[in-house]
């Protein structure tokens, strides 16, 4: 079955198919999906062994199986099944109260963050970053973003960061690095290979290593010194709003004001770009 021919069909559809070719523990997990799907979606790999019953390897094994290229393409594939008619039913007035009522929902999550987030790890990851020698900055696909804004930041606050836009360029940076550079890994989902390269070279080369990631049972938070989390409040996995980055916003910006510090900007006159450059602004 191509790939192309999966991604368009219903991912229970494609699961009652190919039950009968599965193996045991495959079927422990397909049985798991097809009464809980709307669980299912919100369970990265570790979640989903857990309560299937099985191993880590089992859940991609299964996948991979009924042709899938993995399981994160598996439970956003099912993830956009659960959600199609998820909006259909939505209606948003002009009224000024729906206007508030989403701005409190988000100022709800963001204390939802702020308690989950453990203070002796925020300490710990503002002193590791602020003694380093380069902060190597990772993130690959729609989360390069804000590799690019918290780098510019870290410049800002007088640390060197490295960030670019490619695999190959934060592998080439890692490979070099010094004793006391350390990563800073960004994730959402906490699943993507590249990082995880990037953090297992790190990690042969000694480097210490943060993760800013919603999930802390995650391949890449595992593979962390240190993990900030930035999930807010337990909600269902969005299809169709997974691309923001609100959240990990939020958790970096609450890293990046505990990081500053006045003394430091000025011994090492790191705003001096901004006096140069504020001849051009009006």
């Amino acid at each position: 079955m191509e790939e192309s021919n999966i991604l368009n069909r219903e991912v229970l559809s494609v699961m009652r198919e190919k039950y009968k070719k599965m193996s045991i523990a495959e079927r422990k997990v397909a049985d798991f999906v097809v009464k809980n799907p709307h669980k299912t979606v919100d369970c990265n790999v570790a979640d989903l062994a857990k309560l299937s019953g099985v191993s880590d390897a089992t859940i991609v094994r299964m996948c991979h199986h009924i042709g899938y290229t993995g399981y994160y393409q598996f439970r956003i594939t099912l993830a956009r099944d659960m959600g199609k008619s998820q909006y259909s039913d939505i209606k948003v007035s002009n009224s000024t109260d729906e206007i508030e009522i989403f701005f409190r929902e988000y100022a709800e999550n963001m204390i939802a963050i702020g308690k989950r987030l453990d203070t002796e790890t925020m300490w710990n990851c503002v002193k590791l970053i602020r003694n380093c020698g380069m902060a190597h900055i990772i993130a690959v696909g729609n989360t390069v973003p804000l590799s690019q804004y918290i780098g510019f930041r870290l410049g800002r606050l007088g640390v060197r960061s490295s960030f670019g836009l490619a695999t190959e360029y934060y592998m080439n940076h890692i490979n070099l690095a010094e004793p006391n550079d350390i990563v800073i890994a960004i994730s959402k989902s906490g699943a993507s290979k590249p990082i995880l390269m990037g953090m297992e070279l790190a990690k042969e080369k000694g480097l210490k290593s943060i993760a800013i990631t919603a999930y802390e049972e995650s391949p890449v938070a595992k593979m962390a010194d240190y993990i900030l989390l930035s999930r807010g409040k337990d909600i269902s996995f969005n299809y169709y709003k997974d691309y923001s980055h609100t959240n990990m916003m939020a958790t970096i910006d609450v890293l990046l004001e505990f990081l500053t510090n006045e003394e430091s900007i000025r011994k090492k006159q790191a705003d001096r770009p901004e006096i140069i450059l504020s001849e051009y602004k009006v």
